[in-house]
């Protein structure tokens, strides 16, 4: 598989030293190397999966419980209003 280096570095908006193109090309080519490796294993007999262990989603209940962070983060907040944080206003409705 052949790639411009130049090109990916152009769509990626990277700026790239002469060298470090001579460098990004081995490491690229080593990589895609390896790609058409793992293309080349059969892998009919695979189930597909999502993940490569079983796993589950493990729920719990919720337990209410009081952390005490939100008294000690309104503690340094410039203004507040209750339990909330007070900021200017950014959006003018007639906007």
């Amino acid at each position: 598989m052949s790639f411009e280096i130049q090109k990916l570095a152009d769509l990626a908006r990277l700026e790239l030293k002469p060298e470090e193109k001579a460098k990004l090309e081995k490491d690229l080519a080593a990589i895609l190397s390896y790609v058409d490796e793992l293309r080349k294993l059969n892998t009919a007999a695979v189930e597909p999966t999502s993940h490569v262990l079983n796993m589950e989603n493990v729920f719990r209940e919720d337990q209410v419980r009081e952390s005490g962070v939100r008294d000690k983060t309104l503690k340094h907040a410039p203004q507040t209003e209750g339990t909330l944080f007070k900021v200017p206003k950014t959006v003018d409705k007639e906007s």
